[in-house]
């Protein structure tokens, strides 16, 4: 589980002091750039990236159930998957990486980017706004899909573009975010870490596909509906594409009247993949239905329907969907990104070790914003702690940096020295930053204020000051 503190935070500090005219000031956005109460203000106004999620989509691996551990490729890919620095241009300015639209490898259900999405959910791959040599003119927006199971998923891309995960992973670096060739070492790591993403257990599906005992009536009615022949066409079913013994997909391409040939997904813990479709039309289940028996002339009942949503809702169970974000969670993160310079730095690999610097360095910096300074009149108490926890995260974040200075200047012996140094700072760093939790954003009663009164904030700039409306102003 990795930290995604609000980006808000930072700057929030600066707001809440600031007078209701020069919020206005502010808040009027004269250039259209996104409100600056967000990090991401090279993007379209309007834009939601989802980065205050508190409740996060689940990480399972599949290294876990086999009882094995993380290995040095697995937590450089982690690294990578989360690091905007392996991106070009705006996407590395605006802070995207691959976990912005992959939530902890699953889906993102509220991306938007004005010009890119065509509702919440989807985004244009194809687009110019983070690589104009990309743009192909068209908004044709897809859903960013989870990357649950994906070492069973093959082929990638919607349309099944890519054999390879390798390459599509590649093509996404370089072509659709502008990002420099990546190392072969980074693209081997991002494909070790996405091939891990493990599916969320199901305790109502058997080891072939099959629903076991605990699965409800309807379910079972709908399971044998799903095996049903279709009426004009006795070759086809649902179960012919959606494989239950296959992770629910063939590995083809298919025209099921959505505009195109797309590949069959999987219902494997689609409970939490909507929307649905490649381009994201429908939201439910039950749209989901009626688009294919109005397609396919199935004739289904009201009951049926009813069943076969009852069936795909057991299917795309999973358990324990949703972690809340812990710092403890947060410090064994960065403690996971931070040991790829053991390995990075005995092998004097510089690229790996300027991205374990940056990308700890940042996780660093946005864990120190979980705990707002004095100006922040939203939380009350416990400033001693909170000053102190943002100062331990600062300390740890400017260790880091040595390491690189030393390590770009051909000294590895005292890079090696540096690191030792961070580590001491990150081990110092941990106990402070605990005890000051109880006044932090990680607290759900201190994270609703903190969030509440950025609302009024941003309600505060978005309405004209009085006196401007004024006769004669």
């Amino acid at each position: 589980m990795r930290p995604r503190p609000s980006p808000r935070a930072a700057l929030f500090a600066i707001l809440v002091t600031a007078s209701a005219a020069a919020a206005v000031v502010f808040g009027a956005n004269p250039l259209g750039s996104r409100p600056i109460t967000t990090r991401e203000g090279a993007l379209p106004a309007g834009t939601d990236l989802n980065d205050d999620l508190f409740d996060q989509p689940t990480e399972r691996f599949v290294f876990e159930a086999a009882g094995g551990k993380r290995s040095y490729l697995f937590n450089l890919g982690d690294m990578a998957f989360s690091s905007p620095a392996i991106f070009g241009g705006l996407a590395r300015q605006a802070g995207v990486s691959c976990d912005t639209c992959h939530q902890n490898g699953a889906g993102n259900p509220k991306l938007y980017v004005p010009g890119l999405s065509l509702r919440p959910g989807t985004f244009d791959t194809t687009g110019g706004l983070f690589n104009p040599k990309t743009d192909n003119g068209v908004l044709d927006a897809v859903t960013p899909p989870s990357l649950r199971g994906a070492r069973h998923l093959a082929p990638y891309g919607h349309d099944g573009r890519s054999a390879s995960l390798r390459d599509f992973i590649r093509n996404v670096v370089v072509n659709e975010f502008a990002g420099p060739e990546p190392a072969p070492e980074i693209l081997d790591a991002l494909v070790t870490y996405v091939q891990d993403i493990s599916f969320l257990a199901n305790p109502y599906l058997t080891a072939g596909g099959r629903l076991s005992e605990g699965a409800s009536a309807a379910a079972r009615r709908g399971e044998a509906l799903f095996y049903k022949p279709f009426p004009r066409d006795a070759s086809l079913s649902c179960a012919e594409c959606h494989k239950p013994s296959a992770a629910f997909v063939d590995r083809l391409v298919h025209d099921v009247g959505s505009g195109g040939l797309f590949k069959t997904p999987t219902l494997v813990n689609a409970n939490y993949n909507a929307p649905y479709f490649h381009d994201g039309r429908y939201d439910t289940y039950e749209q989901v239905i009626g688009h294919f028996d109005q397609a396919f002339a199935l004739g289904l009942t009201d009951e049926q329907k009813h069943d076969l949503v009852a069936y795909l809702e057991t299917v795309g169970h999973g358990e324990q969907p949703y972690t809340r974000e812990t710092v403890d969670a947060v410090l064994d993160e960065i403690d996971n990104f931070a040991s790829v310079l053991d390995t990075a730095l005995a092998n004097r690999d510089l690229p790996v070790i300027e991205l374990a610097v940056d990308t700890v360095g940042n996780e660093w910096r946005e864990l120190g914003e979980q705990f707002p300074d004095r100006t922040n009149t939203a939380i009350v108490g416990g400033l001693p702690e909170r000053l102190a926890a943002r100062r331990a995260t600062l300390a740890a974040g400017l260790s880091l940096r040595r390491i690189a200075m030393a390590a770009a200047a051909g000294d590895y012996q005292g890079a090696r020295r540096a690191y030792a140094g961070y580590r001491s700072d990150a081990a110092a760093a941990a106990p402070v930053v605990k005890q000051a939790v109880a006044w932090s954003l990680f607290d759900p009663k201190m994270r609703e204020r903190h969030f509440a009164a950025l609302r009024q904030l941003d309600e505060l700039a978005a309405t004209p000051a009085a006196d401007s409306r004024a006769p004669g102003r």
